[in-house]
């Protein structure tokens, strides 16, 4: 670890006088013991500008200079540029974003000073951070049936290899299942995935466990040890033909969760018509034999049987496997919790998500809009006797970019707020659009065409926040601001969509626990490097896809299928695995640095 050269460590925190999730006190102590280290700073020893760190360098002999800390980056070309006027390489400006080794909650210090002692050596933390190898059991978990797990299985089954495909719900598909058309091609959804959800079924490397949940994770690397809990369909997915008879005759009702609660199902019900496995199930909340011990209206119609099986319990089954996929999805933002915009309270005010039923042609109201109406036992639902909305407003954002709640951005929602427009005009031709929107971000392939597509036809698109929703007379009264005219906006329209965020799935805290990967501030499962390796995880052959890393939209999505899929079929082909990333001792990166340092003192003597 000898070097000829100076080296200063500049430790970046422009918060470093308050708190820090870093205790840059320890990391200064382990720094000072290279012998090639001869200076510490820290961000608030001087005044940081171009002059005085040029006199500080030359002042000081500096050859090497590494910047560490959160977001080292934002001040890389003040230093570089520093070192070039001192007549040093600016090349000798190394970084260490310590943001790239976050464990959720805090910061590995052993980890950080792996990385700090790589650099100081002049070698990258990947080239030395390699870990030992465990064999591999050529099967493979994937944990969630949207479009991203299904894209997954798909891959490595292609491969010829086992994989264990296990959601919670009674269907795969996920959300995508429930959207009309996908932007910017406005290509029907269902013709996409449908296809997809079939092949997973047929598929014989496949084994599709729908209405189940992870328990527990034991084991390593290569060989996992996975407990899966088996929720009662009560209906034999084997005998059942789907033929519907017993939905006719079920006299119990609940809210659709497919259709997001815009519509009604029977206790016993499938999902979807499309639904994989397109068989049927009984919701035990609303089942009346359930609840009473009365009914068994469903048992006596049908046509198979033995078909129904009412008295069935849950069960628990253990398989092994050598890698896991987490494509556990996302869940809609809560627009209940901005209560100016009137969700929950006003029936006309829906979000995006039940829009995009509204639209679909297998939902509700058979893809026509109208407005919601109360059925004979006061629930608000669509149905096609309601009036149809002759202006409609769509508010960006909620929930998004908002320091109360989300200070991220969802990505999608500008985009699919456009489509809803086209469509809304398609369906709805003389009706009256407005869009409130504060950045349009357009940032995908076709995306701005999309835009401008839609600047060309009859909408109106506001840059300014919403303030407020209010009932006024029947009808829907919006208040807010448009910032380039630089007025206040009231609008009065018939019908509100909220286009809601983006966040972590509900069982993304259970999951982080038992797989033992970290989450980012958000929520989000963290990846091991966001540049690097977005795909993997810090737990040996973990690996993330889809929007269980971050929002992100469809293509995207499926291409992180595809690349986790990649990654679990190389150790299949390799017949090893690497273990956990995080379990390489310090000591073991100290001893490996030592090494491969005189290896490269040995060649330049050559």
């Amino acid at each position: 670890m000898r070097s000829p050269s100076k080296t200063c460590i500049f430790f970046y925190n422009p918060q470093f006088s308050d708190f820090d999730p870093i205790d840059y006190a320890e990391l200064i102590r382990y720094a000072m013991t290279f012998p090639n280290v001869s200076r510490i700073w820290k961000y608030h020893d001087f005044i940081w500008n171009e002059q005085n760190l040029t006199d500080k360098i030359e002042a000081n002999g500096i050859d090497h200079l590494i910047v560490a800390g959160l977001l080292p980056g934002t001040v890389k070309t003040l230093f570089s540029k520093a070192m070039a006027i001192a007549g040093k390489d600016p090349a000798n400006v190394i970084l260490a974003s310590f943001n790239d080794y976050y464990t959720g909650t805090t910061f590995d210090m052993d980890r950080l000073k792996s990385v700090l002692a790589c650099l100081i050596a002049g070698l990258s933390y990947e080239t030395v951070a390699i870990p030992d190898e465990n064999p591999v059991n050529p099967a493979t978990l994937v944990i969630g049936g949207g479009i991203a797990g299904i894209q997954a299985s798909l891959e490595i089954a292609y491969s010829n290899n086992h994989v264990y495909l296990v959601e919670k719900t009674g269907t795969i598909g996920g959300k995508m299942a429930t959207f009309d058309k996908t932007f910017p091609t406005l290509d029907c959804a269902a013709c996409i995935l449908t296809p997809k959800m079939v092949e997973v079924n047929q598929n014989p490397f496949i084994n599709l466990m729908t209405y189940c949940e992870v328990q527990e994770v034991s084991g390593e690397a290569g060989n996992y040890s996975v407990r899966i809990l088996m929720r009662a369909r009560k209906v034999n997915v084997k005998t059942c033909i789907g033929c519907g008879t017993c939905t006719e005759k079920c006299p119990a009702q609940a809210p659709s969760e497919f259709d997001y609660g815009t519509s009604m199902r029977k206790a016993i019900y499938m999902p979807f018509p499309q639904a994989v496995p397109n068989k049927y199930m009984i919701d035990a909340e609303s089942c009346i034999y359930l609840k009473t011990g009365k009914c068994r209206a469903c048992v006596k119609v049908c046509p198979v049987p033995d078909c129904i099986n009412l008295d069935e319990q849950d069960h628990e089954v253990t398989i092994n496997v050598g890698n896991i996929i987490v494509a556990t999805g996302f869940k809609p933002f809560d627009a209940k919790k901005m209560d100016q915009f009137g969700y929950g309270r006003l029936p006309n005010v829906l979000t995006s998500l039940e829009f995009e039923r509204l639209l679909n042609a297998s939902g509700p109201t058979g893809g026509n809009i109208h407005l919601r109406s109360q059925d004979k036992k006061g629930n608000w639902i669509f149905t096609e006797e309601a009036e149809k909305p002759e202006k409609v407003a769509i508010i960006h954002c909620v929930g998004s970019r908002d320091k109360n709640h989300n200070k991220y951005c969802s990505r999608v929602c500008c985009m699919y707020s456009l489509k809803f427009s086209h469509l809304i005009l398609e369906k709805l031709p003389g009706a009256e659009i407005h869009e409130y929107f504060i950045d349009m971000r357009s940032f995908g392939k076709g995306y701005e065409e999309f835009y401008e597509r839609i600047l060309e036809e009859d909408v109106s698109i506001v840059r300014g926040k919403t303030a407020k929703v209010e009932e006024r007379n029947g009808k829907l009264f919006l208040r807010g601001e448009d910032i380039l005219k630089g007025e206040i906006l009231e609008n009065t329209v018939d019908m509100v969509i909220l286009s809601i965020g983006l966040e972590a799935a509900e069982e993304t805290r259970d999951l982080s626990r038992m797989l033992g990967i970290p989450r980012s501030e958000d929520g989000f499962f963290e990846e091991v490097h966001y540049n690097l390796d977005p795909t993997a995880t810090s737990r040996g052959g973990i690996y993330l896809a889809g929007t269980c890393q971050g929002p992100k939209d469809i293509p995207d999505s499926v291409a992180q299928g595809s690349a986790a899929a990649a990654r679990a079929i190389q150790s299949i082909l390799k017949g090893k695995i690497y273990k956990d990333l995080i379990s390489i001792p310090l000591e073991t990166i100290e001893k490996r640095i030592n090494k491969l340092t005189l290896v490269q003192l040995e060649e330049k003597h050559l």
